[in-house]
Parts: C-alpha cells; sequence; structure tokens
C-alpha cells in the first residue's frame, strides 16, 4: 500500500471512530463522550505496546518510551485539530446539533 493509500485508510478509519462518537452525543454530553473515547484510546494504546511485547520484562521496558510517544503524538494531533477547528468559529452554528443545551449556557 502506498503512502496516499494509507493516509486515506487512517482518515476514513479515524472518521468512523469519529461517527460513532457523535452518535453517543445525541444521547449523551460531549464532555462525558470524548472523556470515553480518550479512555478507549489510552486502553488500545497499551494494549498495542503490550502486544508487540515478547514477554512481561519486554514490555515494562518499553512502558516510559510507549507513555512519552503517545503523549508527545496526542498533544500533536491536539494542537493541529485545534488550529482547523478555529474556522468553526467563522460558520457559528456548525456542530450546534452535537452541543447539549448545559454546554451551550
Amino acid at each position: 500500500m502506498d503512502q496516499e493509500q494509507d493516509n486515506k485508510t487512517f482518515y476514513k478509519m479515524a472518521d468512523s471512530f469519529i461517527d460513532v462518537a457523535n452518535a453517543h452525543c445525541d444521547n449523551e454530553q460531549t464532555s462525558t463522550v470524548g472523556s470515553s473515547l480518550l479512555f478507549a484510546t489510552a486502553r488500545f494504546s497499551s494494549f498495542v505496546v503490550a502486544s508487540h511485547a515478547e514477554d512481561k520484562e519486554a514490555y515494562l521496558a518499553e512502558i516510559d518510551n510507549a507513555t512519552e510517544f503517545f503523549s508527545k503524538e496526542f498533544k500533536r494531533m491536539l494542537v493541529e485539530n485545534l488550529e482547523e477547528y478555529k474556522s468553526v468559529f467563522k460558520e457559528a452554528p456548525k456542530y450546534e446539533h452535537l452541543m447539549n443545551k448545559e454546554e451551550k449556557e
């Protein structure tokens, strides 16, 4: 698979997770959905690290590196997306349907 196809697959998969989160926003506050998604990301990231370790010793040795890697990647992606979302405020009500009444006030 070439890089362009990898990128398309990456974003398509991410969008599918976001679609599930958006569906949950119909019944839950966005902050609850976001926290749950963040927890799921942490849990799955831990699984990825554990699944690549040959044994417990290798896993324990990798924890600090994994923590640093995932923290840096999350921060990089968060900053990138926060920058992109600045444009949302030019089109004020774009995501209003996902905001609960309590969050609007």
